[in-house]
């Protein structure tokens, strides 16, 4: 995998631990998400839910 930003390949997965939840369900737990950081720029390559099932 090589960053579209500056090329490199050094890459850490990383989270913010503030869930992703349904507007329409405020109350709910939601799941993390999973980002893809880029060491040598720090752009996000991609970001990932953890448990997509937990937003239904």
């Amino acid at each position: 995998m090589n960053c579209k930003n500056c090329g490199g390949n050094s890459f850490i997965q990383a989270t913010d631990y503030i869930n992703l939840r349904p507007l329409n369900k405020k109350m709910a737990i939601g799941s993390e998400k999973v980002y893809t950081v880029c060491l040598d720029c720090g752009k996000v390559a991609s970001i990932k839910i953890k448990n997509p099932e937990k937003l239904k």
